[in-house]
């Protein structure tokens, strides 16, 4: 039962992250190419990328970097969703919760340590599909090309440039995230009396925490972005503060840490919510077909 229960997690997670992904895929290029640049962010500035992108290297080029994404999001979103059932059940086994809702802290904990498991053992797959998403198709042709190349002209240390900044972004984001996802849902089953959601209402509770834990996190995403495109960008970027003061003193701190934050207001929450609604439902789906099988239906 515990393996099938990690498989279906797996599965689940998987298939959560490579919807929302794959939905938000222009908008997520986008902020990238804004994050890295000392461009000005603005909506129309950000809609005249696309557009211009569009009309010069049509329609598929807004899912540049795509493949990479998926590539580094589909066992990304196993892992980190797979971990945090299985963070869940041994907290709740130690806190003396076990299959109820955890308290605030564990409940935050299991998140956290989900999110640190996920990209530690994905990390250079996120790097690849920064750099991907800023460079022109001639530059890379394909995930292995940029895993070379890189690795020859940068040294193989550089597919772990930005790493310190991710670990450090992902502990508040992924806790806040599965905090505030769990803790809706708690609070829904004991207003409702259903202790299941419809879809519409686990998207909203989706959105809710990605907005929260994507704004707790967000100047990190953006230094991490700056350290991981260093060699194509011209800059150098050594450490988190380093970065940090020197987008500060160009940029400003809202201009610059903060650049392109309002378009993952709208990416962000409608990512998050679209990834917990698929593996929940994925889930429930899984157990049923089980069931199904198990009873000779």
């Amino acid at each position: 039962m515990q393996t099938r229960s990690v498989l279906n997690s797996l599965v689940s997670g998987a298939l959560a992250g490579a919807v929302a992904k794959t939905a938000v895929a222009p908008l997520d290029r986008t902020k990238i190419i804004f994050q890295v640049s000392s461009a000005r962010f603005s909506a129309k500035e950000a809609y005249k990328l696309i557009y211009h992108t569009y009309r010069k290297d049509g329609l598929l080029s807004l899912w540049r970097g795509n493949s990479a994404t998926m590539v580094r999001v589909i066992p990304f979103a196993a892992f980190q969703f797979c971990a945090h059932e299985q963070y869940k059940r041994l907290l709740g086994s130690y806190y003396g919760f076990e299959g109820k809702a955890l308290p605030p802290f564990p409940r935050f904990l299991a998140g956290s340590m989900a999110g640190l498991t996920a990209s530690i053992l994905t990390y250079p797959l996120d790097m690849v599909r920064a750099r991907m998403a800023v460079t022109p198709k001639e530059m890379y042709s394909n995930i292995l090309h940029v895993f070379g190349r890189i690795s020859r002209e940068e040294g193989r240390k550089t597919l772990y440039r930005g790493f310190a900044p991710t670990i450090l972004g992902v502990i508040p984001y992924a806790g806040l995230s599965f905090f505030t996802y769990e803790t809706l849902k708690k609070h829904h089953a004991e207003r409702s009396g259903r202790q299941q959601p419809y879809s519409y209402e686990r998207l909203i509770f989706g959105a809710c925490a990605g907005l929260i834990g994507q704004s707790a996190s967000y100047p990190l995403d953006v230094v991490r972005r700056r350290m991981q495109t260093a060699g194509v960008t011209g800059h150098t970027y050594g450490t988190i503060l380093g970065t940090m003061k020197e987008i500060v003193s160009e940029e400003g701190v809202i201009r610059g840490l903060y650049k392109g934050l309002s378009m993952n207001w709208v990416k962000g929450p409608v990512a998050v919510g679209i990834s917990f609604t698929t593996f929940d439902l994925t889930q429930i789906l899984l157990r049923k077909l089980h069931e199904m099988v198990h009873t000779g239906r």
